[in-house]
């Protein structure tokens, strides 16, 4: 089972190539079907389930985070694994983090990076450079993460829960969703201004 979430525009599906990717390991059908939505489906939010060679389109209500969202901090459910793992559909242990009119940032098991919060990657900025969780932290294998480092200038480093360095939440829903946590620096606009033209540059309907 394949599962993923995206907004549609007038344009099209944005990071339309990554939600392909995403569902396509379960087959040709999916693909097909997958590529009959994105042809025709009205702007909005949608989460699709691939499972056994069909595929299910939900409309969804839009993105849970705006900017300026408070955060919390708390460790991940998923802590104890490692690397990248595919995006689970509700429910699941993720489910366990969120909490209305929050974004929840998580952490590894002794409280001391930031890995993902609960509805998005997270992002930081250190003056030059994007900078992303290194690939073995667990966490979602996330198609605006891949958008970032497939064609934005980044760097690896661990985002340390007790770090100055801005960070910001990406996610394929709303995009850049910038975030003020005590203590950080805030996500300058031509960072997530990079990370959005990217985004419009990868959404398409074929």
């Amino acid at each position: 089972m394949r599962y993923t979430t995206l907004l549609v525009t007038e344009a099209g599906v944005v990071l339309f190539a990554r939600h392909l990717a995403r569902l396509a390991p379960e087959g040709a059908d999916v693909v097909a079907a997958f590529r009959s939505f994105a042809q025709t489906a009205a702007p909005g939010t949608y989460a699709l389930r691939a499972d056994g060679g069909r595929l299910d389109v939900q409309p969804r209500p839009g993105s849970r985070l705006r900017d300026g969202l408070p955060t919390r901090v708390c460790v991940s459910p998923v802590a104890h694994l490692r690397g990248l793992l595919p995006k689970p559909p509700s429910p699941c242990p993720y489910d366990a983090v969120r909490e209305v009119g929050t974004a929840t940032l998580l952490t590894t098991a002794e409280g001391a990076e930031l890995l993902e919060a609960c509805v998005a990657a997270i992002v930081g900025w250190d003056g030059h450079h994007l900078v992303l969780p290194p690939l073995d932290r667990p966490r979602v294998d996330s198609v605006s993460e891949q958008a970032i480092r497939a064609s934005l200038p980044f760097v690896e480093a661990p985002l340390r829960v007790d770090g100055s360095l801005a960070v910001s939440l990406v996610n394929a829903v709303k995009g850049v969703c910038v975030i003020a946590p005590p203590a950080r620096a805030l996500f300058p606009d031509r960072a997530a201004a990079m990370i959005r033209q990217q985004f419009a540059a990868e959404t398409a309907r074929a």
